[in-house]
């Protein structure tokens, strides 16, 4: 007997309940399967199922067994779908979900370059804040940013989420440049009103010893856009992820505050139901998400200049000068 067919009707015996089951999804007949299921407890010199006339339960090598037929057979079909695909094209549509300010931000080109390599896919965006069932609103892939719950969802590791600290150069000519954590205690601050991560406005000396930063808020709101906005404006320190204020630290709009202490990191990445029969257009998407961000994202690139120093804006550098003069 084939032993990847026993394999297979094996599992799904103990997926269904019953060999009966098990035959109508084989077209086999009830006693065949049970056959299979013989041989391979023969070969093994082991029993694997226990048989009543209403059930089927594993033993202890049964249940071993089967975790790994399991995975077995999920890497077969997943050999078999890349050999087909090879060849094939990807197509269809192609539904994204995505937090607001990250999708706004950094996906649109993204997902522009995706659609030149993939000319017959469609994709529909849909961006929010909230948790979205992947299965129940039919989506193909969520990104999503921090801790992710235990969940049956298979993920994959885009980029890493990095924190800071910042503000703009008007700010500091009007306030001075902070010395250290406790320098900002009394600064106003811009918040994130919906932040959950527990190491939030937190930095850590080279000792890993927490500093937390717990000065009045002066504004709150529920978009780092906004804050990011507001800060510009020199209104207040802002602490957030650098997908949102690299790139104006970059161009000297907002200066690292506190650059020799770290801040918490988180990861992005994207969630999908299930590693098996995954669409071609869904893998073409989770390889060019990959290739675009990675370890060191674009929205980074700020924290070295080419000489290894961190870019500093006049403004802040004038700031600095008086500090130290």
């Amino acid at each position: 007997m084939d032993r990847l067919t026993g394999i297979a009707v094996f599992v799904a015996a103990v997926d269904e309940g019953s060999f009966a089951a098990a035959a109508r999804r084989f077209g086999l007949s009830a006693a065949m399967a049970g056959k299979y299921v013989s041989t391979i407890e023969a070969q093994l010199g082991a029993r694997l199922l226990q048989r009543s006339t209403r059930r089927l339960s594993l033993t202890d090598v049964g249940q071993t067994y089967y975790e790994r037929c399991k995975r077995i057979l999920e890497a077969y079909d997943e050999a078999s779908r890349e050999a087909s695909d090879a060849h094939g094209t990807a197509r269809g549509v192609l539904r994204v979900a995505a937090p607001v300010t990250f999708g706004a931000m950094h996906l649109g080109d993204v997902l522009a370059g995706y659609m030149e390599q993939c000319p017959h896919v469609r994709v529909e965006v849909s961006l929010s804040d909230r948790y979205v069932d992947l299965v129940e609103s039919g989506v193909d892939v969520a990104v999503r940013i921090g801790r992710l719950p235990d969940s049956a969802l298979v993920a994959r590791r885009l980029a890493p989420c990095r924190m800071v600290v910042c503000a703009a150069p008007a700010y500091l000519e009007r306030h001075g440049v902070p010395r250290s954590p406790e320098d900002l205690r009394n600064a106003p601050r811009l918040t994130f009103s919906e932040a959950v991560s527990v190491d939030d406005w937190t930095l850590f000396d080279s000792e890993r010893r927490p500093h937390v930063i717990d000065g009045p808020s002066r504004l709150a709101a529920n978009n780092t856009q906004m804050l990011l906005a507001a800060a510009l404006a020199g209104a207040g320190i802002v602490y957030g992820p650098t997908f949102v204020f690299g790139e104006q630290i970059a161009r000297g709009k907002l200066v690292e505050l506190l650059p020799q202490y770290q801040a918490s990191e988180l990861t992005i990445q994207a969630v999908y139901p299930s590693a098996r029969h995954l669409p071609l257009k869904v893998r073409h998407l989770l390889d060019y998400l990959a290739g675009a961000f990675g370890d060191e994202p674009p929205w980074d690139r700020f924290r070295q200049s080419p000489r290894g120093r961190v870019r500093r804006s006049p403004g802040a550098t004038r700031a600095i000068r008086r500090e130290t003069a």
